[in-house]
């Protein structure tokens, strides 16, 4: 099932006060980049966040959240948050704070030429 359009461009308002904001397409989803670096995935109806890893367990605590598994391990810097959660501006809101805020300090996994 392909993103949905209309959270893409909430997520993209969210975004906006970002100075480098780059989207890309990726899989069957929607990638927003800042600063070269990975922020927020748009997939159907809900998002993957990218989070500081020392918070993950408070987070994943939150009702919609959990860890992150990808092919059997977690993936403790990111956490898929489910589309009933984002429904209000101020919760999407919420969590593009906190990618943004990581950001700041994250690493990019950009390759060298």
């Amino acid at each position: 099932m392909p993103y949905s359009e209309k959270l893409a461009d909430r997520v993209r308002e969210a975004l906006s006060v970002a100075k480098k904001l780059e989207e890309k397409k990726m899989f069957t989803g929607l990638c927003f980049m800042v600063n070269d670096k990975m922020c927020i995935a748009v997939h159907t109806d809900d998002i993957m966040v990218r989070i500081d890893p020392d918070r993950a367990d408070e987070l994943c605590a939150m009702p919609g959240v959990q860890p992150m598994i990808m092919k059997g391990k977690s993936l403790k810097g990111y956490v898929p948050v489910d589309a009933a959660v984002i429904s209000k501006k101020s919760t999407l809101q919420f969590w593009t704070d906190h990618a943004l805020e990581f950001n700041k300090k994250a690493k990019s996994s950009k390759k060298k030429k």
